[in-house]
């Protein structure tokens, strides 16, 4: 009888101990996954040119080697962006001179211009202004404080990056619904129970959060809306995003002796795109979170805050302008070249007339050149006007040092993206080695019968998946990798390639699910403790319509 017992006791602890190693192995590739992914996923694609050793296919090993990279954030975007600068030419794909021209072409030239001119905007605070005048013109109910918060973000955020414009909106969108709240109009926090509230990590309530709350459905309109205009606003302009930055530079690099792509013809087409998707958006929230076109509903009656509760609105954005005091000589100076910087965009080509380059010189002139302009004089002019006093009677009106420029060469290190200008450049360094090498043809020739459908199946296609795609990745590191594909597809189905690139580049910047989608989702998400589930639930129908 004890030897009947004795087997099947040494099989549970073997079948114990197994448990146990297999509990260890997923709890280490739970920790190093990203270590392991690094390792085996370039051995798992060596096959693809070790069994046809082709230019073509060393390429197309180095494209999905860092597509992968980039989809699943194994390093540092930057740092994949550096793979074509090591393996192009140790694989014979691209000479070392070539690849490292890609990552200084003029788009990266003029996405560096125009971040310094959104860095000075910044530095002096004259997006602050702009947006606290326009909220207190547009009004200060609760449905026309979110227009008003809307616009102003899309506006911004057409000059100025996503994330820079969503961060400055979010403390006044916070001060705001805090006031209403302290004078008992409006409400910014309800009880709730404790499955209903985010957590964080480490098991405590996320950052930002009221504990034993969760927000209103006006607070969360409030603060989502506002990073959904961020990422919307940033398509109406060629420097407003990364991903449009993106889709310049791969279009330039493609198609050199095309002259369809220009600043002016960018804004033309979508800044009425951009205007239209922004205030259906703001309709539809408003609908979903705050009654809008429901007058009876629980949401509508929640938001009657009467003439009261707007003089109380109107009363703190009043004050914070106070604060700001007059406009200063800096925010003058950084304005006027601002809007000199967009002219000289504007009308550089504006196709409809000859435009001021053509008086100047028959050399081409693209948009980095007047950017560059306007930095110059950045950091030429100074940020006060103590200079008038230099030769003054008055000793004490004398400057004792020179003034400050309108902006630091320190403060644009500090603020500045580089990572991104790698990314950018890592983006062009592929297209141009997929075209040397002969992998664009390829596909092309794969893709043959895709390309023979309609082409408006084929745009609502890509752009399904560039908008499927960029939730869970970086938006600019998508539309590197599905914009050359779609340009091949396109010379073969003998379209124009702006038909099918451009849908695609503007889907890549629709990252509204979730909050690790893009930036400005998770600034606006964290103060308000917004659920993700609510987030994904009024994406889903808004982008039915998107």
């Amino acid at each position: 009888m004890d030897a009947m017992y004795t087997v099947p006791n040494t099989n549970l602890k073997a079948f114990g101990f197994q448990q146990n190693t297999t509990m260890l192995l997923l709890n280490a590739l739970k920790i190093y996954w990203r270590t392991v992914f690094v390792i085996v996923y370039p051995i798992c694609l060596m096959p693809i040119f070790l069994t046809n050793n082709t230019p073509a296919m060393r390429c197309m090993f180095v494209v999905l080697l860092m597509s992968g990279y980039w989809v699943c954030e194994v390093l540092p975007l930057a740092v994949t962006s550096l793979i074509p600068m090591v393996l192009f030419p140790l694989m014979g794909v691209l000479d070392s001179d070539k690849v490292s021209l890609c990552y200084l072409k003029e788009t990266n030239m003029m996405f560096v211009g125009g971040l310094i001119i959104a860095i000075a905007i910044e530095h002096c605070n004259l997006h602050t202004r702009l947006s606290l005048y326009t909220i207190r013109l547009i009004g200060c109910s609760p449905k026309r404080l979110n227009l008003g918060l809307c616009s102003i973000t899309m506006f911004v955020s057409m000059w100025i990056s996503n994330t820079a414009a969503t961060a400055m909106m979010i403390p006044i969108i916070d001060a705001t619904l805090k006031a209403l709240e302290e004078q008992g109009i409006g409400q910014m926090w309800e009880k709730a129970d404790e499955s209903e509230l985010p957590k964080a990590e480490g098991g405590g309530l996320a950052m930002g959060g009221v504990e034993g709350k969760k927000p209103t459905k006006t607070t969360m309109c409030m603060f989502i809306s506002t990073a959904y205009a961020a990422s919307i606003g940033g398509c109406g302009c060629v420097i407003g995003s990364g991903t449009n930055m993106a889709f310049q530079g791969l279009f330039e690099t493609l198609f050199p002796e095309s002259t369809d792509f220009t600043f002016t013809k960018w804004m033309m087409f979508n800044v009425p795109i951009m205007i239209i998707i922004m205030y259906v958006s703001v309709v539809f929230l408003q609908v979903w979170f705050m009654g809008l076109f429901r007058p009876n509903s629980k949401d509508a009656i929640d938001n009657r805050v009467g003439k009261e509760g707007e003089a109380i609105a109107r009363k703190m954005i009043n004050q914070q302008i106070e604060e700001m005091g007059p406009m200063s000589f800096h925010e003058i100076c950084v304005a006027i070249l601002f809007v000199i910087a967009i002219g000289l965009w504007f009308f550089r080509s504006p196709q409809f007339m000859p435009g001021w380059a053509e008086f100047i010189t028959k050399t081409k002139i693209r948009d980095a050149t007047p950017a560059l302009v306007v930095c110059m004089f950045l950091f030429i002019l100074p940020a006060n006007y103590d200079f008038i006093y230099m030769f003054s009677k008055d000793e004490n009106k004398r400057p004792k040092q020179s003034a400050p420029s309108l902006v630091s060469w320190k403060l644009v290190q500090q603020r500045m993206p580089w990572g991104l200008i790698f990314l950018l450049g890592g983006g062009f360094a592929m297209a141009e080695a997929s075209k040397k090498s002969g992998m664009s043809s390829l596909i092309a020739e794969q893709l043959k019968d895709f390309a023979n459908l309609d082409i408006v199946y084929v745009m609502m296609i890509s752009g399904l998946m560039g908008a499927f795609l960029t939730q869970f990745s970086s938006n600019v590191a998508v539309a590197t990798v599905i914009l050359p594909v779609l340009s091949e597809i396109s010379v073969v189905a003998k379209k124009h390639p702006m038909s099918l690139m451009m849908p695609a580049a503007l889907c890549c910047s629709y990252a509204y699910c979730l909050p690790v989608s893009t930036p400005p989702n998770a600034i606006a998400a964290a103060p308000c403790n917004m659920p993700t589930i609510e987030m994904v639930k009024v994406r889903i129908f808004s982008n039915e319509f998107e």
